[in-house]
């Protein structure tokens, strides 16, 4: 037979499952792999604001008040460095962002003013101060079981959102 045939015969014994005279057992099959076990977290969107109960709303919203009054007083101080400690990492990126600064830039207020952003620290002398200086809690939200969002009211009862806070630890920061 030619060294051609034989390759052809090969070629269809391996092709057709018959074995060429060597076995070979099958391979084992896998083991299955063992995935960790997350501890759950529910989602935003899992949260009922109903679960909180009355002496916990209470407590945080008197926590939030003071919050509100320590942020007033460094924010009448001009304390860029007390403020942005009082930040999440996360919201003190935003207004990093050149688009956010940007896009603050273009207010009515600041444009009459001819003031363009071009640091958080801009944004905390020419938005903040002038405007959170003189905070005052009134009502607060639960938005998760660690985040709430600080209201005030206005002297016609509308109901004004002032900060989106998340509680870490012992401490608030603003998440925006």
């Amino acid at each position: 037979m030619s060294l051609a045939a034989l390759l052809i015969l090969a070629c269809l014994m391996a092709c057709t499952g018959q074995p060429s005279g060597q076995t070979t057992p099958p391979p084992a099959p896998p083991a299955p792999v063992q995935e960790p076990v997350l501890p759950e977290t529910p989602s935003p969107e899992d949260f009922d604001p109903a679960t909180i109960s009355q002496e916990v709303f209470e407590s945080t919203k008197i926590d939030v008040q003071k919050l509100i009054e320590d942020l007033n007083r460094i924010i009448r101080a001009r304390d860029y460095n007390a403020w942005v400690a009082q930040l999440s990492e996360a919201y003190f990126e935003t207004i990093c962002s050149p688009e956010f600064l940007a896009r603050t830039s273009d207010s009515t207020r600041l444009k009459q003013q001819r003031i363009v952003l071009a640091s958080p620290e801009d944004y905390f002398t020419h938005v903040v101060v002038p405007s959170r200086a003189n905070d005052r809690v009134d009502d607060i939200e639960f938005t998760g079981q660690n985040r709430v969002k600080a209201y005030t009211l206005t002297p016609r009862g509308q109901r004004l959102r002032l900060y989106e806070l998340e509680k870490t630890g012992d401490s608030w920061k603003i998440m925006n």
